[in-house]
């Protein structure tokens, strides 16, 4: 989609022109909040991000299912459900400062922002899906989210600590570096297992004294975490 098409749509949405909602409403409704997620917040993110919008072209009938949906470079978009999830794990407030490893379409990063209201920093490893991404949250008003090819293993230290991190991709461990960047009161959530195997959402929490605690959750499938970091230990 060019960004010619892409503006066009920010400015219909803007304007009430959205034929879509109906469809968000009754994600929300059925998949999200007819679940477990009760954070009032991240639910009207997920009613106003248009998700249609970040999914290709011809999967776009079915971009408010139940599950998730191929974009491209072998990378998905996650099951709403999911995406909805893990940012209520976050415990999320206005202001908050947060990490996103794992770009992908940008979806994830929309959430995150219409929920903390500021920057979220997102890493993605495959550069042009870290181009497109940036370019649709631009278009679609999401100028607070800030893009960036690169590693996300190591994170974004220029912008540490962080309140919140979120991976996107199945990792291996837990990337060190990423606790490191993590600020002392702050969550992550991380799915961790092998490649292509069920993997368990990880939540990490570090506590006021710079300890750390971490449960699994629920077991979920992601695409793995790549990179040069994932070979360290």
């Amino acid at each position: 989609m060019g960004a010619g098409v892409l503006l066009g749509v920010a400015v219909s949405l803007a304007a009430g022109g959205d034929a879509w909602e109906p469809q968000r409403e009754r994600m929300v409704a059925e998949q999200i909040a007819g679940r477990d997620v009760t954070d009032g917040a991240v639910l009207r993110a997920m009613r106003r991000v248009p998700r249609h919008l970040f999914v290709p072209e011809r999967a776009r009938a079915e971009a408010y299912g139940d599950f998730p949906l191929p974009i491209s470079h072998g990378q998905t978009i996650s099951q709403p459900y999911i995406v909805a999830y893990m940012t209520q794990l976050l415990r999320l407030k206005p202001g908050a400062k947060t990490l996103e490893v794992g770009t992908g379409s940008g979806y994830q990063a929309a959430v995150l922002a219409e929920v903390t209201r500021t920057n979220v920093y997102s890493i993605e490893i495959v550069e042009p899906l870290a181009k497109t991404a940036s370019e649709r949250l631009k278009q679609l008003g999401y100028g607070q989210v800030v893009v960036k090819h690169g590693d996300g293993y190591l994170g974004w230290p220029e912008h540490a600590p962080f309140d919140a991190i979120i991976v996107t991709a199945g990792a291996a461990h837990v990337p060190p570096p990423l606790i490191g960047q993590l600020k002392r009161g702050g969550r992550m959530v991380i799915p961790v297992g092998g490649a292509w195997t069920v993997q368990s959402l990880v939540i990490i929490e570090k506590l006021p004294d710079g300890t750390v605690k971490k449960r699994d959750d629920l077991p979920v499938r992601f695409v793995p975490l790549t990179g040069k970091g994932q070979n360290r230990e």
